[in-house]
């Protein structure tokens, strides 16, 4: 049996318009681009930091930018390019490692809530609201609490807080295409409630998931940042942008150079993320891709 909605040449017709759309879009090119380049600097760290991120000069304690030192070096005598470039992988493992763990928690429980409906959909729907109630960093503070400081717990923390989102959004996807014609044939054909999920519901409800993660990503990266600075997240002495922050809001007064460096990473990369999902919600809107 066919299945009429995600054959090859459907899949194709789908998405080909997409990336017409995306590769002629210049925020999305510039978008790429930045995080092309954050992401290959955090893959090749090692080749790219002239020092050891932890190595500690202390001839050379808080030193401006200098050809030595490019960015210059915090207040163990660090250098602060090396320290930047290792953090770059942390806090990018970061915000994959939160989204990630929202999409195996959330897609799975809004498809369930979407299409079995009932009481079964009235329970899901209340805890969503119940977790959606309560401010994103509490919540996150109050998991991480539970889960142990770390920068691995505290995103998994930050993915359970974002996976209520996802799994809204999945639900109304879901309710929708649940009375589609191919949904109903899929039934009479006798497809099982797992197959229909996966290979019919699924396919036509995830357009607007990628695009609400890829949105994420960017409040992820903000959120490690806030969890790091507050001590929950990356731990001494290894790096990522959000604890280089803490570091040197401490040394704000006689040296603020240091924080300029972590804070336009961050900016930089959350700004990437976010052009980046509202192109794809541009070119996955048919109406915005006709204009």
């Amino acid at each position: 049996m066919t299945d009429i909605s995600t054959t090859p040449m459907r899949q194709e017709t789908r998405w080909k318009p997409v990336w017409n759309w995306l590769r002629h879009d210049t925020r999305t090119l510039l978008s790429a681009i930045a995080l092309t380049i954050i992401v290959g600097a955090a893959l090749l760290a090692r080749w790219i930091a002239p020092y050891d991120p932890t190595a500690q000069d202390y001839m050379a304690i808080l030193e401006p930018a200098s050809m030595a030192h490019l960015l210059g070096t915090d207040d163990l005598g660090r250098d602060i390019f090396s320290r930047l470039v290792y953090g770059a992988s942390a806090s990018i493992y970061a915000s994959f490692l939160a989204v990630g763990v929202a999409a195996v928690l959330g897609v799975p429980i809004g498809l369930i809530a979407g299409y079995a409906g009932g009481w079964t959909d009235t329970i899901i729907s209340r805890v969503i609201d119940t977790f959606l109630s309560f401010p994103s960093i509490v919540l996150a503070i109050a998991v991480t609490g539970a889960l142990g400081i770390g920068l691995t717990n505290a995103m998994i923390s930050v993915g359970i807080v974002f996976a209520p989102q996802l799994a809204r959004l999945v639900r109304a996807r879901t309710l929708v295409l649940r009375q589609e014609l191919y949904v109903d044939a899929a039934r009479c054909f006798g497809a099982s409630t797992p197959r229909i999920l996966l290979h019919h519901i699924l396919p036509n409800a995830i357009q607007p998931v990628i695009v609400q993660m890829t949105m994420l990503m960017a409040v992820a990266l903000l959120a490690e940042a806030s969890l790091s600075f507050l001590g929950l997240g990356m731990q001494p002495p290894d790096s990522s942008w959000g604890s280089m922050l803490a570091r040197a809001y401490l040394y704000m007064e006689i040296a603020p150079a240091q924080m300029y460096a972590p804070g336009i990473a961050i900016l930089v990369t959350a700004l990437a993320f976010n052009a980046l999902g509202e192109s794809l919600r541009e070119a996955l809107d048919p109406t915005s891709r006709e204009q």
